[in-house]
């Protein structure tokens, strides 16, 4: 089982650029990303991904997305104020074959925020496939440090737009052990399908 281990404002206002160009811009670079919806058993999550941050991680993510990978599949590891963890097992805890694995691109500055999607991985750095991660809270001890092993950290590839009530419905399912796996949901949490969204 995988384990887990601003914008340029006042230069612009100085020329005169007006307000609503600035106020516009986010938003159109915002809508350049990938977005997805994981369907789950419990209700629907939406992420937008960032290519611009972790091409190779997102380029993965998505493929295993296109390809359907992720249909069936469930969140095997629930703990309530750390991370739901999945897409890679199924609900009989079979895991699921993968590809070869990603580079950590955990040093592009984004942090291991609240709502925010990582890869999950073994404690060697590049060794992600397709399991993925939401932290349910800040988890800065996940965050990139420095290039070794123990500083590397999670690579953050998108973050939660809309249902983050589902994340947290889902955090709070009740767990056990299952095959000497720990903080398994009693009721498998189900991801119905992962796609991107029209």
């Amino acid at each position: 089982m995988a384990s887990l281990v601003k914008p340029l404002i006042y230069g612009l206002l100085v020329i005169g650029i007006p307000a609503a160009i600035l106020v516009a811009t986010p938003r159109l670079q915002a809508g350049n990303n990938p977005v997805v919806v994981i369907n789950t058993s419990m209700g629907a999550i939406k992420a937008e991904l960032y290519p611009d941050k972790a091409p190779k991680t997102v380029k993965n993510f998505l493929g295993y997305v296109d390809e359907g990978f992720y249909d069936g599949t469930i969140f095997h590891r629930v703990v309530s104020n750390f991370v739901i963890q999945g897409g890679g097992y199924d609900a009989n805890l079979n895991l699921k074959k993968t590809r070869a694995p990603v580079e950590n691109e955990a040093a592009n500055g984004l942090k291991n925020e609240r709502g925010t999607l990582a890869m999950a991985r073994t404690s060697v750095p590049d060794s992600a496939t397709s399991q993925f991660f939401i932290n349910v809270r800040d988890n800065r001890s996940l965050d990139y440090k420095d290039s070794t092993v123990r500083g590397i950290g999670y690579c953050v590839f998108g973050k939660v737009i809309e249902g983050m009530d589902v994340v947290d419905k889902i955090r709070k399912t009740p767990t056990t052990t299952v095959k000497g796996m720990a903080n398994v949901p009693v009721t498998p949490v189900i991801i119905k399908s992962i796609k991107r969204a029209p």
